[in-house]
């Protein structure tokens, strides 16, 4: 049975002052994983950090797309019983092709996200996002920030300190402990290490996403 709710999960962020801060989280069940799939399952790559480079040199291939429901597929989709799939593989493709459309899904499944997000947030009279604030061990790579830009046609702002979940329970404990005025003091600590700005066409950027859209529809399970 196929679920027809949008983005989310509703999500405590966090309780201070007897005050409780909620959050839209949209759940990927297969995101960094994918690359730690290529590097263990199949030896595609011998460390995370070599898929950037690999990807560098893929040549066009829009017609491939990647789909790491290897244990399902989460938000908007929550289809348990999808399976994973690589499509549109021709003669020429290879690793580099293969390692470039994985980086694509997850790309592609944060667009998913964004637009489910984008429905709730219109219901409720809230706006669309307008940037991307990033973070997580994928971020290092600046090839992945750029696409990740390109393909949901949103700004992608990187910060110095990319481990955001442990700073702000950091800042948490920090704001308890009276290390910290309020949360203006914190948010003003919050610093930009680059933003990636998208560069290709709204046209090309749809298409493909169309294209994924069409991928995804063939590794669900029937209704």
């Amino acid at each position: 049975m196929r679920l027809t709710c949008d983005s989310r999960l509703a999500t405590c962020g966090y309780r201070v002052a007897n005050k409780t801060a909620y959050a839209i989280e949209g759940s990927i069940f297969v995101a960094g994983a994918v690359v730690q799939w290529l590097r263990d399952a199949v030896g595609v790559i011998r460390s995370a950090e070599e898929i950037e480079a690999l990807a560098r040199t893929a040549k066009d291939a829009d017609g491939l797309y990647f789909v790491p429901a290897f244990t399902g597929l989460g938000a908007p989709y929550w289809d348990p019983d999808a399976r994973g799939a690589i499509i549109g593989l021709t003669r020429d493709m290879g690793a580099a092709e293969i390692a470039r459309a994985a980086l694509d899904a997850v790309c592609y499944q944060t667009r998913d996200l964004l637009e489910a997000m984008a429905r709730d947030m219109q219901r409720a009279k809230l706006g669309k996002p307008k940037a991307l604030k990033v973070d997580g061990g994928m971020v290092r790579n600046d090839w992945f920030c750029q696409r990740l830009a390109d393909l949901t046609g949103l700004p992608v702002d990187r910060p110095k300190i990319t481990e955001t979940t442990a700073l702000g329970a950091a800042y948490l404990a920090g704001l308890s402990a009276g290390l910290f005025r309020d949360f203006k003091d914190i948010a003003a600590r919050w610093a930009l290490d680059r933003r990636f700005t998208p560069e290709m066409k709204p046209a090309s950027r749809n298409a493909l996403y169309e294209g994924w859209k069409t991928a995804v529809e063939r590794v669900r399970s029937a209704p």
